[in-house]
């Protein structure tokens, strides 16, 4: 078989790693990649978001299975694109994908099915969003509706905060298109947990649990990132809890989207916050998660193309899925000054030394490779996961690889799964 893999970040490093483990494959394309790619494939300059490329270059090399990392491709439509060709893709359609183009779209379709989620209040005209500032409970939660870049969700924890916020995305366009409409919602307290499923359309299959850290900073504190670093399993997470999360959650989202006539065939990614009252629904994500795709794949012992292609097919269910019992732990390295402003082309070294360590592998997510060197080229430059027989031993074994890897203004939290290894 010969696959497509889209994207460039880590998510997309560790999808191309493990679906090169599978028999079935001859060759891997991965457009536009990166430099850990690079290694394993045959990277192809097209962006991620240029549909009509990456269709031709699809049929032109008799691409068998591609399949989808980021998000945008998959709102923009490229299922659709691809499926009109008989072209095999593995994601949701961009009809199915408004789960998480659109957070209004998912938020109604919750409010509709019953679907434990906060209350939240939509809107599309800026001085109505102002004027509920006025009497509503703070802190809140404002959301963009659309895509933006992990970047679209702020906690305002006073009504100066919501003001700047609500000019900033709807009358500054900030986000652009996708803050035209925005979410305001109430702040839930608890923990986060993340949640995978492989959905044919009526069938699914859970992952293992993950847990994200989201933040910048130790503590979790700071902004907001695309994330931090996570590990899994995640230790707010019971198979009681799991049988209320199908019972009330997956069960009547799938159920939702039938009464919408929406076919859902891809991976669903819900961030649940687990409160005081239960799992909550923050978000559904339409693609893999990142960085949790780095912390669960190396503990899946199961062939994705097998199940990918499952998937596809509506076979789902015929599927089993096979862990390692091992835990994992993953540490993002970023750029200095991410989420702001930051500089690339970075030299960075110590990979090899790193890669070495026994149960460590190493993610490239924002490189490249110039004259044979591997430079820094974006936020989050590289995910460092680790397994171990506990959390505790994939973490130290995690930040023994992290101290290998060295480049000007590397930041990364030196607490990514400290509360579950002290647990």
């Amino acid at each position: 078989m010969k696959l497509l893999v889209i994207g460039s970040g880590g998510r997309e490093h560790a999808l191309t790693w493990k679906l090169n483990q599978s028999n079935a494959v001859d060759h891997i394309f991965c457009a536009p990649g990166n430099a850990g790619t690079g290694m394993i494939s045959e990277n192809i300059p097209i962006p991620a978001t240029d549909l009509p490329q990456l269709r031709k270059f699809a049929k032109e090399n008799k691409v068998d299975l591609t399949v989808v990392g980021p998000d945008d491709p998959l709102a923009m439509g490229i299922v659709d694109l691809f499926g009109a060709d008989k072209l095999r893709i593995f994601g949701p359609t961009k009809s199915a994908a408004r789960l998480e183009s659109s957070k209004i779209f998912a938020k109604e379709l919750m409010r509709a099915q019953k679907i434990p989620t906060a209350e939240a209040r939509t809107f599309s005209d800026s001085d109505e969003a102002l004027s509920y500032c006025e009497e509503v409970k703070f802190p809140v939660v404002i959301k963009a509706d659309g895509l933006a870049l992990g970047k679209g969700v702020i906690i305002a924890s006073d009504k100066v905060e919501a003001t700047a916020t609500i000019k900033a995305m709807m009358t500054e366009a900030r986000f652009g298109d996708a803050g035209k409409r925005i979410v305001i919602e109430e702040l839930l307290h608890g923990t986060e947990c993340s949640l995978h499923a492989l959905v044919d359309g009526k069938n699914y299959r859970l992952f293992e649990s993950a847990r994200d850290h989201k933040r910048a900073f130790d503590g979790d504190n700071g902004p907001n990132t695309g994330g931090m670093g996570a590990f899994s399993p995640a230790n707010n997470w019971t198979a009681e809890m799991q049988a209320g999360f199908e019972a009330k959650i997956m069960q009547p989202l799938l159920d939702g989207l039938e009464k919408e006539n929406v076919i859902y065939r891809g991976l669903l990614y819900p961030g649940l916050m687990m409160t005081a009252c239960g799992p909550r629904v923050l978000e559904f994500n339409c693609r893999f998660g990142d960085p949790e795709t780095q912390a669960l794949l190396p503990r899946m012992k199961s062939d994705l193309v097998t199940l990918l292609e499952a998937t596809i097919d509506g076979k789902i269910g015929a599927h089993a899925i096979e862990w390692d019992q091992c835990a994992s732990v993953t540490v993002v390295l970023a750029s200095g000054g991410y989420p702001g402003k930051y500089e690339t082309g970075k030299k960075i070294s110590g990979l090899a030394e790193a890669g070495k360590l026994d149960g460590v592998q190493v993610f490239h997510a924002g490189t490249k490779t110039v004259d044979g060197e591997v430079l820094t080229a974006g936020g989050r430059v590289l995910a460092v996961t680790a397994l171990g027989q506990t959390i505790k031993m994939a973490r130290e074994r995690a930040y023994q690889a992290v101290s290998r890897v060295h480049f000007e203004g590397c930041h990364y939290r030196r607490d990514i799964a400290l509360s579950a290894a002290n647990g």
